[in-house]
């Protein structure tokens, strides 16, 4: 299946580490004259409200920028046109580098639900109990199959910042359909997934803290 005129920059299934310099350098004169602006989106954090007996006010909450491969580590959106081939959405960026975006609404989910006595990024100076290590598998729209759909899988693990021990580990998926052929349509069922993700995130950490 193929998204008409909305996705540019395809690399097949391996052919990431074969791009040439040349092809680099052609690449990059030919956007020198482009002045079109790029629909620039962000994601949504999860707004949750929680019982008092789901207060953790003991406990402060550290959360890194998530890990992730190259082809996610920027500000491009992924559609995968087929199992392991990549391409980006034409026309549409990210606000800032995705991981980043992702930890910044982690930690906006985490402090939405007044639970924690304190949640923060690296350098924020608080007195941490645990760190949400976390891991960008899948953040794409995928293109084929029976239906086009929002994919955001995240593994997540959640770390004694004191001695360094793994207190619990899980995988956290989720998939919206897409609708429509526009960006925006895109990025909504993305932002959606995310959303849905994060939830899930946020409740799990009170739970098993």
């Amino acid at each position: 299946m193929s998204i008409t005129g909305s996705v540019v920059t395809k690399f097949p299934r391996n052919s990431i580490r074969n791009i040439t310099a040349p092809f680099l350098l052609a690449t990059l004169l030919a956007g020198c004259g482009t002045t079109t602006p790029l629909d620039t989106f962000s994601l949504t954090a999860p707004q949750q409200t929680q019982s008092a007996s789901a207060s953790r006010k003991s406990l402060q909450l550290l959360v890194p920028a998530p890990s992730a491969l190259k082809a996610l580590d920027s500000e491009n959106i992924v559609v995968n046109t087929a199992p392991g081939a990549i391409e980006y959405l034409r026309g549409a960026q990210w606000g800032d580098r995705l991981p980043n975006l992702v930890q910044s609404r982690l930690v906006q989910a985490y402090e939405n639900t007044g639970v924690f006595g304190g949640v923060g990024r690296p350098g924020d100076g608080l007195a941490i109990n645990y760190q949400i290590l976390t891991d960008l598998r899948v953040f794409s729209i995928q293109a084929y199959g029976a239906q086009r759909a929002a994919v955001v899988e995240i593994a997540v693990k959640l770390m004694n910042d004191k001695n360094g021990e793994v207190r619990a580990t899980r995988v956290f998926r989720s998939a919206v359909p897409v609708s429509g052929t526009t960006n925006s349509g895109y990025v909504k069922a993305l932002d959606a997934a995310f959303e849905r993700t994060a939830s899930d995130i946020v409740s799990w950490t009170i739970s098993s803290l």
